[in-house]
């Protein structure tokens, strides 16, 4: 496409660590591409909008999670060794991936991300080229919605793209459940923030990768998030 080359890193941190701060300052003025490998314990990421006392503390502690915050927008996910494909982008501004509409400006990257699947044999995925899709779940959880440049297949999302941009570019945070399990994720938020809402329309609203791969083209988990974020960088322009 552009000719550009990507730096590329392997992020092996704790959750909480690989949310912060990132690329280094000394990095962004080209583009870096990152495989994000969550090691020690599992997290429940918020968005940068959400609210703390808006998770239940003592439902977290019993799940054996950590609570973790991400600078970009969104509802929460979960994160933990082994459970997700994780791929972070920082593109600078200038840059010819570049736009300034926020709507258009992660296209390319679920671009990247269709062509990916597609080599693992997903049939049917799609980049959602409009603007933001909301329900009664989506302020709480990052998959309930639809947002530009996330991929879908079969009409539930499958990979969630936010982004942070500054004056010196954006950074893209991409990442698709090995496993979708809103089950999982639902008890861990206070009664007042979900108990009027339809946790079926949760379910119904995503899917994981093991689904949209399915059995034959998959491993364990571990090396599945490993061969969808190798797949991804690869299918980088």
């Amino acid at each position: 496409m552009s000719g550009e080359r990507w730096a590329r890193r392997l992020r092996c941190q704790d959750a909480t660590v690989l949310v912060g701060d990132w690329p280094p300052p000394e990095e962004r003025g080209r583009r870096v591409v990152a495989f994000c490998e969550v090691v020690g314990g599992r997290a429940v990421v918020l968005g940068s909008g959400q609210r703390d006392e808006d998770v239940d503390r003592v439902a977290l502690a019993r799940s054996g999670r950590a609570l973790a915050r991400r600078t970009s927008g969104g509802g929460a996910v979960q994160v933990g060794p082994g459970e997700q494909a994780w791929v972070e982008v920082w593109l600078p501004r200038g840059d010819p991936l570049w736009d300034d509409d926020v709507v258009r400006s992660s296209w390319w990257l679920g671009d990247a991300w269709v062509r990916a699947l597609g080599r693992l044999g997903v049939v049917g995925a799609s980049v959602h080229r409009d603007r933001a899709v909301r329900n009664a779940w989506s302020e709480v959880v990052c998959f309930a919605g639809m947002g530009p440049g996330e991929v879908a297949v079969g009409g539930r999302k499958l990979v969630g793209i936010s982004q942070r941009r500054t004056r010196q570019g954006a950074r893209f945070q991409s990442m698709a459940a090995v496993r979708w399990a809103p089950d999982a994720l639902v008890p861990l938020w206070a009664p007042e923030v979900c108990d009027a809402l339809d946790p079926a329309e949760l379910a119904r609203s995503a899917l994981g990768l093991v689904d949209a791969i399915g059995p034959a083209g998959t491993v364990d988990d571990v090396r599945l998030g490993e061969r969808v974020g190798e797949a991804v960088l690869d299918a980088l322009p």
